[in-house]
């Protein structure tokens, strides 16, 4: 199935307090613990050196092999959210805020 150009437009219009989810069920924990992250196809990767918190590398890890790769997912799937945002006003979180 195809979606138009202009439907795709419009429901890109449409702000996220004005969709209906009365008919989609909840997810629940159950369904996360068994989710699996989509890895896209391969790009091109940038090396650099990145410092991130003990415990959420160490989290990635026990996950097993690829966990570099499901970090890249995570990172991916919060810039596809944020997309479009760009110019809305960062909310600052940590220390200080």
């Amino acid at each position: 199935m195809t979606i138009l150009k202009r439907r795709l437009k419009e429901i890109k219009t449409i702000r996220d307090e004005d969709i209906d989810y009365s008919e989609v069920p909840e997810l629940g924990d159950d369904f996360f613990r068994h989710a699996e992250a989509w890895i896209p196809p391969e790009q091109p990767k940038e090396q650099l050196t990145v410092r991130f918190d003990a415990d959420i590398v160490d989290w990635f890890k026990k996950q097993g092999r690829g966990y570099q790769t499901r970090m890249n997912a995570v990172l991916r799937a919060f810039m596809e959210a944020r997309r479009g945002h760009e110019h809305e006003p960062r909310k600052t979180v940590g220390p200080g805020s």
